[in-house]
């Protein structure tokens, strides 16, 4: 077995593990940091809205131009009076965006641009969308982002309880936050694409979170029959069990969209495929960490609050005193098998091999943690 999957057999049975849940307090402050930034991005700088939003026209010259992309963007700038973007396409045309222009003035530009441009009017094609046909598609998409929030927390709701629908409807407002304030730090453009990838990542980040909300449900059947763990405990354990898994499931997905990214758009320049890539990119990155730092840490700060469960971890923290003043070892809080409150039917909550009984013998066995 490879060494990443020895590391992964571990965490699952609990023989090693990361505090993650007794750490929340540290990534709820990185993720409140993080989105203040995005905040701030979003309300200074604004986003670049493409013009499937705003409205404008986009003209593509004919092929193996000589004006350069500087002057094409003046040209348009100085015949429009707005912003304009220039991008090189790869049989030497130019692809011009001119965002916020009417539709009644489009073929005066036209002619225009094609005077500064040198070329013949028929030959510059134009794409125009007007101004209100970019409010419908910004507002389906908000329709559409709603809808599927409200249909997360029903589902949630019913497949585990409130408490994690709360969790995972957190988890996904901050993965949007941090990936529309990537955006408008970044100044990318944002398309139909933009939204795509975004409602793409929603989709991927609820999918890690549930994995883990699956797995601490079945954990935490019958605990309040047990008094070796708490609600925190056996949540940290849920997030041990599965991190080999989110790893690997993240990285697998950020590898073709980095490719997208950086090569496709970065190296070999083709703008377009920012507009869908950035924000994956961000935003499986994004998923990930919510659904181990933020989703199941703040179940088990909903849980905590609740009378069963603070009982529980009385219970739990006085068998752990009463072990140590026997001198027991406190490696694990208690000989495994031992469960002094509930009869000898009972199940105990399942968290993994270490918790099948191997005596009944209070405490007198082995050493708690030692294994043969």
């Amino acid at each position: 077995m490879s060494k990443l999957g020895t590391l992964g057999a571990r965490l699952h049975r609990g023989e090693i593990g990361y505090d993650f849940v007794g750490k929340r307090k540290i990534w709820y402050g990185i993720s409140i940091l993080i989105t203040i930034t995005a905040i701030l991005g979003l309300t200074v700088r604004g986003l670049n809205m493409g013009i499937e939003f705003q409205g404008g026209a986009v003209f593509t010259t004919p092929k193996h131009m000589s004006v350069s992309v500087s002057q094409a963007e003046k040209f348009a700038e100085e015949t429009s009076g707005h912003d304009a973007i220039v991008q090189k396409l790869g049989n030497d045309s130019l692809r011009i965006q001119i965002a916020g222009i009417d539709t009644d003035k489009s073929d005066q530009i036209k002619e225009d641009l094609a005077k500064d441009l040198k070329v013949d009017p028929e030959t510059l094609a134009a794409d125009l969308v007007g101004p209100s046909w970019g409010d419908q598609i910004a507002n389906k998409a908000w329709q559409g982002l709603a809808i599927f929030m409200v249909l997360v927390v029903i589902y949630l709701a019913i497949a585990f309880e409130w408490r994690m629908a709360i969790a995972a409807l957190v988890a996904l407002i901050h993965d949007i936050t941090i990936t529309v304030g990537i955006y408008a730090l970044v100044g990318f453009e944002v398309t139909p694409g933009t939204v795509i990838g975004l409602l793409t990542i929603l989709g991927y980040s609820l999918y890690d979170t549930v994995v883990v909300f699956d797995s601490l449900k079945e954990q935490t059947k019958d605990i309040t029959k047990q008094t070796r763990y708490t609600y925190s405990e056996i949540a940290d354990r849920s997030i041990n069990g599965t991190l080999v898994r989110s790893i690997n499931t993240t990285v697998v997905a950020l590898l073709p969209v980095a490719g997208l990214l950086f090569i496709g758009g970065g190296v070999l320049g083709a703008g377009m495929l920012n507009d869908i890539s950035l924000s994956l990119f961000v935003g499986l990155a994004a998923g990930a960490y919510s659904s181990i730092f933020i989703a199941t840490p703040l179940v088990a700060d909903l849980k905590e609050r609740e009378p069963q469960m603070k009982a529980l971890k009385k219970r739990v923290l006085a068998k752990r005193a009463a072990a140590a003043a026997k001198g027991e070892s406190s490696e694990t809080p208690v000989a495994e098998g031992s469960y002094d409150e509930e009869p000898e039917d009972a199940a105990p909550a399942v968290v993994g091999p270490r918790n099948q009984p191997a005596s009944r013998n209070r405490g007198r066995g082995r050493p708690s943690g030692k294994r043969r």
